[in-house]
């Protein structure tokens, strides 16, 4: 994604956000066709992923997955459900207080680590048996993000997620 120069009208509007956001939850899953195991920290790997989830070492421009915690009730409510538990979205990270979809195509930091937007996290159809008749499209424009490690480290449930502006992206 091309993001219009940093001192455009545009561009300065599109890094303006209100507040830093925050980690709400954090999942991995360790093998294809296992539900997804809610932790308080994990290992993000550069170049490989998050360590304990099936896609480290091989998944590239969706090393982490991310989905905003207040589009989690949106998904329910189109989905005809009472709420949605993260893990059932199959996310990595869930934060809260920002629009996530601002960092597409941009770099921000998630406590220790740096990571690039790469794309939007499409729903796969497996969210029709995960949430019912529907489900695929209860999710159509709230399935987050993918990111790519850039920096590794830590992060943990109650880190912060800043935006890192002008960064190259």
């Amino acid at each position: 994604m091309s993001l219009p120069p940093a001192d455009s009208a545009l561009g300065k509007l599109m890094s303006t956000l209100p507040r830093p956001g925050r980690v709400e939850w954090i999942g991995v899953r360790p093998a294809r066709g296992v539900n997804m195991q809610a932790v308080d920290e994990v290992a993000a790997q550069t170049g490989a992923g998050l360590h304990g989830d099936r896609y480290a070492g091989g998944s590239g421009k969706r090393g982490v997955t991310l989905i905003q915690a207040e589009h989690l009730p949106v998904i329910a409510a189109l989905a005809g459900l009472d709420s949605v538990e993260p893990a059932t979205l199959r996310r990595n990270i869930v934060v809260s207080g920002l629009p996530l979809i601002a960092l597409k195509g941009r770099r921000f930091r998630l406590g220790e680590v740096l990571l690039e937007a790469t794309e939007e996290c499409d729903p796969c159809s497996m969210m029709e048996a995960a949430l019912g008749p529907g489900g695929y499209n209860a999710m159509r424009g709230h399935g987050g993000l993918c990111a790519q490690i850039i920096e590794g480290g830590a992060i943990r449930r109650g880190d912060a997620l800043i935006p890192v502006i002008d960064a190259p992206g």
